[in-house]
């Protein structure tokens, strides 16, 4: 017997339950920002080999490597394992790489002396938890958007973007608390250096666990189901999320615009890939990520003395500009948002330039990087996600999803590789670029991205198809 009337409580409960994964997300790749420091001077300490700036950079953002990696099989894994399955695999893999990053002597090592071989094993996990990032990234949002209903569908989403941030904000506080933990102990340099960096990503354990055991009691989306013939299991989930009658709506719907179960991935033209992969492109080379892994250093060369509760009170203005997001998305639209984040983190951007050439108090440069990060956290941060969960045509999503995230992820690494370098440079070419690449960004948005506010999967779909012709 199939539900009559839509359950808010039911929807909400398996959007929730998807949303960890962002969180995940956010945990897993903000984390190395507290434990960084104390990783650095671990290797350091090596007998072996030499721990250069260069080999603590790539170990700094080794786990954007699994990300790629993540991103790329996202598509494969979700067309065949499903969606809900792939998003278990993801949180086996967080779990395996907290308890990993924490004790990487595990059978092979001795227990607390820094060697070559510890640093690959090290890597090994962090690379192991971006496989899981990766997967997470495409899937989480791609999960919440072919469970929601069009109304509530950017809304939905957005909250993923909420969790990736909260994520953030919950590690910097927990990295923060850790160290504080020992704050007054006269060896607390020595005593980060040894244990506090494996307690920061040890305690990503806790979410990751829960994530992986929750994922079991989620449905399989019911646009899976239905390209893959399953269609009664559908119309359960689907009548629990809208109502029977809605929900055979939605179902004759899906079979519309999915007649065969995979297309090739250009069979709706060039331009959807196009446009999905670059909004992904922009929301990296516009370098929000360089501040968020690297807040904690760029206070303190700003003059800040306790940086890491300046990275915490970024957090908090962080999580509240993307509930901007949430609460506007369906009422302002996606394009307008994108636009107006950024020509604000332009401005933000070349506030911080300008002052590096020009001799302006202490906290210009602080509140020009708070605005460059708020401006991003209601625009590019959230809406660049649903815009991949909207954006692509059914029978292509799985596989457009993944090259766009996969995009994304490569970006990653290049601005979170070149930043140092290019900042130690000079700090008013790093910013300036940035500000320029963001008004390229709002002048992209403008012109080629198609606003989907209001509009279902399957109206995206008969949209690319007519506009491919």
């Amino acid at each position: 017997m199939f539900r009559q009337k839509g359950s808010p409580v039911y929807l909400f409960s398996i959007v929730l339950v998807a949303v960890i994964g962002g969180l995940l997300f956010g945990y897993d790749t903000a984390v190395i920002s507290g434990a960084e420091k104390g990783l650095q001077a671990f290797f350091k300490g090596a007998s072996d080999f030499n721990y250069t700036d260069g080999l603590h950079g790539f170990t700094s953002s080794s786990a954007l490597i699994g990300c790629i990696i993540g991103a790329f099989i996202s598509g494969i894994l979700a067309s065949n394992l499903g969606r809900k399955k792939t998003l278990f695999v993801a949180g086996v893999l967080f779990l395996l790489s907290a308890l990993g990053s924490y004790f990487p002597e595990f059978l092979f090592f001795q227990k607390g002396v820094a060697t070559k071989g510890l640093l690959v094993a090290f890597n090994c996990y962090r690379i192991l938890g971006g496989v899981g990032v990766g997967l997470a990234s495409a899937l989480c949002p791609m999960y919440i958007a072919e469970v929601a209903p069009a109304s509530k569908k950017g809304k939905l989403v957005s909250w993923n973007q909420f969790a990736i941030i909260f994520g953030q904000l919950v590690v910097y506080f927990v990295n923060y608390l850790i160290i504080r933990s020992h704050a007054n102990d006269p060896a607390v340099v020595e005593w980060t250096n040894a244990v506090g960096w494996r307690v920061m990503f040890l305690s990503e354990a806790v979410p990751a666990g829960l994530f992986a055991l929750l994922i079991l009691l989620v449905p399989e989306t019911p646009r899976f189901l239905v390209l893959n013939h399953r269609d009664e299991e559908a119309l359960t989930v689907l009548s629990n999320i809208n109502g029977e009658a809605k929900a055979r709506e939605i179902i004759s719907e899906i079979k519309e615009t999915a007649v065969e179960k995979k297309e090739n991935i250009l069979a709706y033209g060039f331009m959807v890939v196009f446009i999905g992969c670059m909004l992904s492109v922009f929301q990296q080379v516009i370098g929000i990520n360089a501040v968020l892994y690297f807040a904690p250093r760029i206070f303190e060369s700003m003059g800040v003395s306790n940086n890491m509760l300046f990275t915490v009170i970024m957090g908090v203005i962080n999580i509240s500009f993307t509930l901007v997001a949430v609460f506007t998305v369906e009422k302002i639209g996606r394009k307008p948002l994108l636009i107006t984040g950024s020509l604000g983190m332009a401005l933000g951007a070349i506030g911080v330039a300008l002052s590096n050439v020009v001799n302006l108090p202490a906290f210009i440069p602080v509140l020009s990087i708070m605005i460059y990060s708020a401006c991003f956290m209601f625009s590019w941060g959230p809406i660049c996600w649903v815009y991949i969960a909207e954006l692509f045509p059914n029978t292509i999503r799985s596989e457009a999803t993944a090259i766009a995230v996969a995009f994304q992820w490569i970006f990653n690494f290049i601005v979170s590789s070149t930043f140092v370098p290019m900042y130690n440079w000079s700090h008013f070419f790093a910013y300036a670029l940035y500000g320029v690449i963001c008004l390229v960004a709002a002048l992209f948005v403008w012109k080629l991205v198609p606003e989907t506010k209001g509009k279902t999967l399957e109206d995206m779909t008969s949209f690319w198809r007519k506009n491919s012709n």
